[in-house]
């Protein structure tokens, strides 16, 4: 009987141990899951942050280094980002952390400076520990939906940016006004018609036909007007200042692919605006007879 009952009590302590096993693993794996989940959710909050920034044309160093700050923060020390003018690509791993790799891409857009900023400045306050990750997350996707200035503010700054650098080239009060006009209806053009219906080739191509059969128009109805200040400073609405900026600071900080990659788009959008400024003085010379500018 005594043999019975110590046999039973072993049973009892042996099943007690498998069970006590069974929950520590179970305990084990489910932190190794956390863990787990946790490192790939600090990377996708980082690759977002990265694709917000080259999206809206921040530099390449900016980028890395805003990745390599939020992963650094959150314990993520493997992370290993190669970013390109147009994407971005992220590892992690090592005997610690768990294998991650991601693709992002990212076509060349305009810039939205007010959202590099944001992306910036919630950068600088992850590291003081103002936020967590949950939160991180939710601050870059309101980031990212942040909406574009008025369309009518976009047309107005338009036509301010035109009429300003007429009167910098060297115009008159009058060839600013005639450019603000021109500024103000060339964006219209640009909301509208070219960037929801045309490539960027095509669009900027008729941007800058449009600016010089306008420029034509007004110097014709109003006698007087100089036309090649109001051509310069109604195409600059037009110009990829910021593409080319940092292009030229991609280089010289050594990443020459993605800063050629940007050069070479800037300058196609330089080329394809003087096509068609070159058509329309070229064809109205043809018409009119003798030389405009």
């Amino acid at each position: 009987m005594e043999e019975k009952l110590e046999k039973q009590r072993e049973t009892e302590k042996r099943e007690d141990i498998g069970q006590q096993e069974e929950t520590e693993r179970k305990e084990e794996t489910e932190k190794e899951e956390k863990k787990i989940n946790s490192q790939r959710e600090v990377l996708e909050a980082a690759m977002l942050a990265g694709h917000i920034l080259l999206e809206n044309g921040a530099e390449i160093f900016r980028v890395e280094e805003t990745m390599d700050r939020i992963c650094g923060y959150y314990g993520v020390h493997s992370e290993s980002a190669f970013v390109l003018s147009n994407g971005i690509f992220t590892t992690a791993g090592s005997q610690n952390e768990q294998l991650f790799a991601k693709v992002a891409h990212i076509p060349v857009k305009g810039a939205q400076l007010q959202k590099v900023a944001a992306v910036n400045q919630l950068s600088r306050e992850i590291v003081k520990g103002k936020y967590t990750l949950d939160e991180v997350m939710e601050k870059l996707n309101q980031i990212r939906s942040m909406p574009d200035k008025p369309k009518h503010m976009q047309v107005l700054a338009s036509g301010l940016g035109s009429a300003s650098f007429c009167f910098l080239f060297g115009g008159s009060l009058a060839d600013s006004a005639a450019a603000f006009v021109t500024g103000c209806l060339l964006y219209l053009y640009v909301i509208y018609v070219s960037a929801p219906h045309l490539s960027k080739i095509v669009g900027n191509i008729g941007g800058g036909a449009l600016v010089c059969l306008l420029c034509i128009l007004e110097a014709t109805i109003i006698p007087g007007l100089h036309l090649n200040f109001m051509v310069i400073g109604s195409v600059m609405p037009l110009i990829p200042g910021v593409a080319f900026t940092n292009g030229i600071r991609d280089i010289a900080d050594g990443d020459y692919i993605a800063g050629t990659v940007r050069l070479l788009d800037a300058l196609l959008v330089f080329l394809s605006i003087a096509a068609g400024v070159g058509f329309i003085i070229n064809l109205y010379d043809k018409l009119a007879g003798g030389m405009l500018l």
